[in-house]
């Protein structure tokens, strides 16, 4: 064989393989730029409203008397007159329906909606959603929500009958929309991505690869969370978001260890690495002698009988002693 087709041959082995593993590397932690970005002014709002809940079998609220005035005024515009201490039925709830206003919805959309009792009513199963009007932040009417209470009977949960908590229920597409939040986004010259995430590594591949596929500098960022983005001439705004928000970004990858003290859990990436050192506590010690993982940590620790609150101490105390490559999120 020509020695030099064998060198040559091996150099193609080589160059194929290592821009394998930079492809894989670089697409392992690559994300559509939608998954981790908003576009300022394309948000839902929150709606929320007071109502009642007729029909029920008795297990409404009982002596609530913000429902037995609510109730007597309903009755007033129905042109009857009756005072709220006369009210004993047990057949109404007073309730709060909450709901979120999807971006761009037109009057006439059908959204869901949360029903929640507050008074004491054991249950709102069987009931009907008397007309509520669901407001804004601005105090305006953006939807009216009405129609009957419907939800499953029981759950199976352990082999056991679980029965569904009834004294809050979502009804599907349980209001319509009456007024819509116009935004004009087809004569905009501009938009603003904002980051989930603040850093800077991030914003400047957003901008970076943004720019590389139109090929012109349409995209600037101007800190760790904010993109600016000028439309090019031959792009609606629409049609440039959309290309924009399926594009491919490198994410950077950051180690983190996630621990939640109220249930004693911890949740980390296999590739978190802790340090050699000497761990003393209680009444046990462990020696780390080499670089180990911190799945190999834990496991030491159970099998010296560490609690759950006692892998959460230790973690956190390796942690300010720069013994561990990861971020510690506490909840």
């Amino acid at each position: 064989m020509n020695p030099f087709l064998d060198r040559f041959e091996k150099f193609l082995t080589l160059l194929f393989f290592s821009m394998l593993y930079i492809l894989i590397s670089t697409n392992l932690f690559a994300q559509k730029i939608k998954d981790i970005s908003n576009i300022i002014g394309v948000r839902s709002n929150q709606l929320i409203g007071y109502g009642l809940v007729v029909g029920l079998n008795g297990t409404g609220d009982s002596s609530s008397k913000f429902t037995n005035q609510t109730l007597s005024n309903l009755l007033k515009n129905v042109n009857v007159k009756l005072d709220p201490k006369d009210i004993k039925s047990k057949n109404v709830a007073a309730v709060m329906v909450t709901a979120t206003l999807p971006p761009f919805a037109r009057e006439g959309d059908k959204i869901d909606v949360t029903v929640s009792s507050i008074g004491d009513a054991k249950s709102l199963q069987g009931g009907v959603l008397l007309l509520t009007p669901l407001k804004g932040v601005n105090g305006k009417i953006y939807a009216l929500a009405q129609g009957p209470i419907t939800m499953g009977g029981f759950n199976l949960r352990g082999g056991k009958k679980q029965k569904h908590f009834t004294t809050t229920v979502k009804v599907l597409n349980g209001a319509t929309v009456e007024r819509a939040v116009v935004w004009d986004l087809y004569h905009q010259k501009t938009a603003t991505l904002s980051l989930k995430k603040s850093d800077f590594d991030l914003a400047i591949n957003v901008q970076n690869t943004i720019n590389r596929y139109f090929n012109k500098k349409v995209a600037i960022a101007t800190d760790p969370r904010t993109v600016i983005l000028k439309k090019p001439n031959n792009l609606t705004m629409p049609e440039f978001l959309a290309e924009i928000q399926n594009l491919n970004v490198y994410v950077p990858h950051e180690n983190v260890i996630v621990i939640d003290e109220r249930t004693g859990t911890v949740v980390a990436g296999g590739n978190i690495i802790v340090n050699p050192g000497v761990i003393v506590y209680g009444n046990f010690t462990i020696k780390i002698k080499k670089p180990t993982s911190i799945l190999e940590l834990t496991q030491d620790l159970k099998k010296s009988n560490a609690t759950p609150q006692d892998v959460i101490a230790i973690i956190e105390n390796l942690r300010a002693a720069n013994s561990i490559n990861a971020k510690i999120v506490v909840n």
